[in-house]
């Protein structure tokens, strides 16, 4: 059985953002449960999720919201299970007011939080704590880091080439 991430988003209008996060998931053999759930609209639904995400069988949670950005902090208060928060670019703040939202945890409830928008990095996380316990998906983080030393490795040969041609 695959490992399971369960990735809250507060609007359907997040999905763009986040594709490349159940992308990056699936890539690494990790199975995605994405909803709809609103820490202010639908807290009960939000604080039903948490507290059962565990007994069905989560290794992690991604929550990602915009704007006050409440979800994945209401998540973590509810679940012993990993949360990771994807503040998403809102037409205020540019993201701001999601991410400082989201990092600024009371003391006991930790929320880890990527970069505005980095739905990628919070797979990559998600992957690393599940990675602690399922050695396949531990060597596709190698293969992945091996892959992005390759691509960098190549972008370094045709630049030498092209500045050599100056």
């Amino acid at each position: 059985m695959n490992p399971k991430v369960a990735l809250i988003m507060g609007s359907d209008s997040d999905l763009p953002a986040l594709r490349p996060c159940v992308k990056r998931l699936r890539d690494f053999g990790i199975d995605v449960e994405a909803r709809v759930i609103s820490a202010h609209r639908t807290p009960d639904a939000a604080a039903t999720f948490a507290k059962n995400a565990k007994a069905r069988g989560f290794s992690v949670i991604i929550g990602a919201a915009g704007k006050a950005a409440h979800l994945p902090g209401v998540l973590a208060a509810f679940t012993t299970l990993p949360v990771i928060g994807i503040p998403i670019k809102s037409s205020t703040m540019d993201g701001l007011d999601s991410l400082l939202s989201i990092v600024q945890m009371p003391k006991g409830i930790p929320v880890a939080t990527v970069a505005i928008d980095g739905g990628e990095n919070a797979a990559i996380l998600a992957a690393q704590i599940i990675g602690l316990s399922h050695p396949s998906v531990a060597e596709k983080l190698e293969e992945h880091k091996l892959s992005m030393l390759r691509e960098v490795s190549e972008k370094d040969a045709r630049l030498q080439e092209e500045i050599n041609n100056i």
